[in-house]
C-alpha cells in the first residue's frame, strides 16, 4: 500500500514540478519519517539574476500521524562563502487547531505544505546561496515528517 502512495506523490511531483517561475525546487527524505534534531538539510541553489524579486518557499511532506498541530523549523540563510545572511524561527501550521482538518493538498495519509519563507527577497549577489533547514519542536526524533525542501521562484512582477 505504500509503494502505491509513493507512485502517486511522484506523479503529483511530477505535474506540479512543471511551475515555470521555479529557480530551483528540492527535497530531502527523511529516513522513516524521524527527523531527529541533529538532521539539518542543506539546499544550495543558485541565483544568476539579481535584478529580480524572488520568493522563497518551504516544501513539507508529513503523515496524518503526526503529533501535532505545527511544526517550528530554523532556517540558515548562506551566501558560498558560507556567511550567514539570515537566521530565523518559523511556525507552520499543518492542521487546523480546533478541527483538526490538515491543509495542504493530500493523498491517503500523506499531505504536501507549501508555506511562503520570505517574499520578494533579492539576493545581494549572483552565487550559490545554501538554505538549511533544523526542526525545532521538542521531541527528537519528530515523527512522521516524510520530507522537506524549499523552492526558490522569481516573484510575479508588480502591476
Amino acid at each position: 500500500m505504500k509503494r502505491i502512495y509513493l507512485a502517486l506523490l511522484v506523479v503529483v511531483a511530477v505535474m506540479s514540478g512543471c511551475d515555470t517561475n521555479a529557480v530551483y525546487k528540492e527535497y530531502t527524505d527523511i529516513d522513516e519519517g524521524k527527523w531527529f534534531v541533529k538532521d539539518a538539510p542543506s539546499f544550495t541553489f543558485e541565483i544568476k539574476d539579481t535584478t529580480i524579486a524572488y520568493n522563497i518557499y518551504y516544501n513539507l511532506r508529513n503523515s496524518l500521524s503526526y503529533d501535532y498541530y505545527n511544526l517550528y523549523l530554523t532556517r540558515y540563510l548562506r551566501d558560498e562563502s558560507g556567511k550567514e545572511l539570515e537566521s530565523r524561527l518559523d511556525e507552520l501550521i499543518l492542521m487546523d487547531p480546533k478541527t483538526g482538518k490538515p491543509t495542504g493538498e493530500g493523498i491517503g495519509d500523506l499531505f504536501d505544505h507549501k508555506f511562503l519563507m520570505k517574499r520578494n527577497y533579492r539576493f545581494p549577489k549572483a552565487g550559490k546561496y545554501t538554505m538549511q533547514i533544523k526542526q525545532y519542536m521538542r521531541q527528537d526524533p519528530l515523527l512522521h515528517v516524510e520530507s522537506v525542501g524549499i523552492t526558490v521562484e522569481k516573484a510575479a512582477s508588480a502591476n
